[in-house]
């Protein structure tokens, strides 16, 4: 692998490490090189905290006395394009160009209409090289949430389901009836952990009741989106416990409870998935994981309105149920979890 690989990977590490907490904002990793030595490295934390660039160069201050003499003889790789506008911090551009840096690696474009491409353009028209496109297709997959929202004015759309052997969802009668083993249902949670907004159908929380939480895994729980036309289900469920934000999309009323906000929908009827995705947009919701029911995933199968399906097939056996949602992609990945097989399609 090329120099500007190697360091640009690490960047790519690095900024994994905020996976769940920086969105609205893109992962972003940077590194600093100085004579083909790593000499400080960071990464954006925490939504509204320091940026990867004043990460890792706060990173050279702390640790080396001559770091002025050092920055203007290194190079920093960063996995998006530097910022260039004010928002919660100042523009990482103007850090870089105030701090004398020469050389400035970038794997990608940032999509964002105040960024793209003024990043580069600033750094520039100060004097300062820059190259572009290195590993540009992994720093871009790294953010495909951002990149989704940006573009594309909705959430990042994961599927979830778990199937039997024989290709239930689940039993006809409604009951509840455990299909994955518990390495499977840990793992749910660590991807809960990893995303924005956990949604279900009304069906899916009368029977099951869910928490839609991650107690299973340390991280933050998502918000809770659930569809409830008519405001049926009881509200001593978990969903209206307030631990944490939780839409409601209905055709009643638009309103605030404690931490439950009702969305009322004008057209329940038509185009339900793009309005609940637009709205989820319109929250500053960068990804969304669907988990049921069969109908509500598919309702977005349907429209094609979805990135990502995740599916776990069971060992076990049902003789008669609902039969779980098919879709089909222009790729496939296939794991073992456990006793149940991970399947995750991706509609590109």
């Amino acid at each position: 692998m090329a120099t500007h690989e190697i360091y640009m990977q690490r960047c790519i590490q690095l900024a994994a490490l905020g996976a769940g907490n920086v969105s609205p904002n893109p992962m972003v990793g940077a590194v600093i090189v100085h004579n083909n030595r790593i000499v400080g490295e960071g990464y954006h934390q925490q939504y509204g905290k320091a940026h990867a660039e004043v990460d890792a160069i706060n990173d050279i201050f702390k640790n080396f006395t001559n770091a002025d003499v050092l920055l203007k003889q290194s190079v920093i790789y960063i996995s998006l394009e530097p910022c260039a506008h004010y928002g919660k911090t100042p523009p990482c551009a103007d850090l870089i160009i105030k701090n004398q840096i020469p050389k400035v690696v970038v794997g990608c474009r940032d999509p964002f209409a105040q960024v793209d491409g003024k990043g580069m353009e600033k750094l520039q028209q100060a004097g300062i090289e820059v190259i572009t496109g290195i590993l540009e297709q992994e720093c871009r997959d790294l953010n495909k949430r951002f990149f989704t929202r940006v573009q594309k004015q909705r959430p990042y759309i994961i599927l979830k389901w778990a199937q039997t052997a024989n290709g239930y969802f689940a039993p006809k009668d409604g009951s509840q009836h455990w299909i994955t083993g518990p390495e499977s249902r840990k793992l749910v949670h660590k991807w809960r952990a990893e995303e924005d907004a956990i949604f279900v159908g009304k069906n899916t929380a009368r029977v099951d009741n869910p928490q839609l939480n991650t107690r299973l895994w340390p991280g933050k729980s998502p918000k809770r989106v659930v569809i409830d036309r008519n405001l049926e289900l009881s509200q001593d469920m978990h969903v209206f416990d307030n631990s944490v934000e939780t839409l409601v999309f209905n055709a009643i009323k638009t309103d605030f409870v404690g931490k439950v906000k009702y969305i009322a929908l004008e057209d329940f009827d038509r185009f339900v998935p793009q309005y609940i995705m637009f709205q989820l947009y319109l929250q500053d919701i960068q990804s969304v994981i669907i988990e049921g029911g069969a109908h509500t995933l598919n309702s977005f199968i349907t429209e094609g309105l979805w990135d990502e399906a995740r599916i776990f097939t069971g060992k076990t056996l049902l003789a008669d149920g609902i039969k779980a949602p098919v879709c089909f992609g222009n790729k496939t990945e296939h794991a073992m979890v456990g006793d149940d097989s991970l399947q995750i399609i991706f509609n590109q």
